[in-house]
């Protein structure tokens, strides 16, 4: 009975105030008791600082909602966290969690970090180096502040911020840091981390109550990379925690490395005091690279894989590929492939064959997330700042989840990349949109005409 009435109430939360608060803090309790007489429901929390984070925020939605689906007026939500010998104190704020000196490592576990750095636990891509980054006009600045940094770690730029579009370098480089230290400085400990990846393990810690391998993984490293850091916006307590380890990597000298594709001023959603820090050392930033740039890059990328190309074919190639050097890369990769699976050689002629088709019908039929939202909008009547904004009201949420589906469809783009443009929402979130419209198609025909209809409108 309390399993389903359990589900039942995630459900209803989950539409009323997102899928990021369930999956982040309310599986992570359950319910221990029910006392009939009372009217009372005691649901217990991993630790101190879930149930309080929990209670100060959620207390009225657990009363409301589940005192209807207990069919129990007044009824009453007491919060009670476990209390072992492996719980960390968790007081009033985070800087608990974070220690503030790093001097304290025993030697036992800078052993322990070391040995796992020599077997993958810095996640670096061993191919990204320096020696394989092509310089230019658009990346020169960031290029030689990351060699700066590889060369004296935590005393030039510290931290380092790369900023530009995707697709140009900003991880390429992340990666040549950390591969540079390790070759200087075998014992080095080194991370390489996604933004997204940090959350899940605070996430995680949170919820399974691991704080003390969530704070020992980062208070002993000595070269932090974050990737993607504008993915942490919006998100108050992961800030937190990211506060207090920058804090205690930066007093202790060590170095930090972010990378970001806007300036970190432009980040909405990050608390003053961590954007300022984020700004403390060098800021530099990567633009789209010129055509000597890209052919540069397309003959080396071309020597990686064993071939060579005359200027004419990176010509055509560089101006086929005009977004990032990610696509670049692609469409080199493609040309090579079809050479070698079709056993002819790599020609002008082949490249027109093999890209050229391609090139005009994207073109000809260019389709992003502006257009879809601007053909949605215009059906349903509302504005992009609408569909970006917290209504729920069930026609906007609607109009809102259809827009989801039609961007999931009729691009390429991941699921994190539609929820980041429409209100930065989460990932899970798209997902619910897609399969519910999906579904609706099905047995709606006023919903499956009106998404054909928009696909016609988006198609043109």
């Amino acid at each position: 009975m309390f399993a389903d009435i359990w589900q039942d109430f995630l459900t209803i939360v989950r539409e009323e105030v997102g899928s990021r608060v369930v999956e982040t803090w309310l599986k992570a309790v359950a319910v221990q008791q029910w006392d009939l007489d009372s009217k009372t429901l005691y649901i217990e929390a991993p630790n101190t600082f879930v149930k309080e984070w929990i209670q100060s925020r959620y207390t009225k939605l657990f009363e409301h909602h589940l005192g209807r689906l207990f069919n129990t007026a007044g009824l009453k939500v007491v919060f009670l966290s476990k209390v072992s010998q492996s719980d960390q104190p968790v007081k009033d704020s985070l800087a608990t969690i974070i220690p503030a000196k790093l001097s304290n490592v025993s030697h036992e576990i800078k052993h322990e970090l070391v040995r796992k750095t020599n077997t993958g636990y810095t996640r670096l891509n061993p191919t990204y180096k320096f020696d394989s980054f092509v310089v230019g006009p658009s990346n020169s600045l960031a290029y030689a502040a990351a060699r700066a940094v590889a060369d004296e770690p935590g005393r030039l730029y510290n931290p380092l911020f790369i900023y530009g579009g995707s697709g140009l370098g900003k991880t390429h480089l992340l990666h040549a840091i950390g591969n540079a230290l390790l070759e200087k400085h075998p014992k080095c400990v080194v991370l390489y981390q996604t933004a997204d990846r940090f959350v899940n393990e605070f996430i995680n810690g949170i919820r399974f109550n691991k704080f003390h391998e969530f704070q020992q993984k980062y208070r002993e490293l000595d070269v932090l990379l974050i990737d993607d850091i504008q993915f942490i916006s919006n998100k108050e307590q992961t800030q937190e925690a990211f506060f207090h380890i920058f804090n205690t990597l930066h007093e202790a000298h060590k170095q930090i490395v972010f990378s970001s594709d806007i300036f970190p001023r432009h980040i909405t959603g990050l608390a003053e005091r961590l954007r300022s820090r984020l700004e403390w050392g060098l800021v530099t930033d990567i633009h789209k690279p010129p055509l000597e740039t890209k052919i540069a890059i397309l003959k080396k990328k071309a020597a990686v894989h064993g071939e060579m190309i005359d200027d004419a074919l990176a010509e055509y190639i560089a101006q086929y590929a005009e977004s990032n050097v990610r696509e670049l890369e692609g469409s080199l990769v493609r040309v090579l492939a079809f050479a070698s699976l079709t056993k002819q050689p790599i020609t002008l002629e082949l490249a027109h064959r093999v890209l050229g088709g391609q090139k005009v019908e994207r073109k000809t039929h260019k389709i992003d997330f502006t257009k879809i939202a601007e053909v949605v909008c215009e059906h349903y009547s509302y504005r992009l700042t609408d569909l970006r904004s917290n209504n729920r009201a069930k026609e906007l949420s609607l109009a809102r989840q259809v827009a989801m589906y039609l961007m999931k469809k009729m691009t390429d783009k991941s699921l994190r990349e539609i929820g980041t443009f429409l209100g930065r929402r989460d990932h899970s979130t798209v997902i619910h949109a897609f399969d519910k419209v999906q579904k609706g198609l099905e047995c709606d025909p006023a919903l499956k005409s009106a998404v054909q209809s928009l696909e016609e409108a988006i198609s043109r």
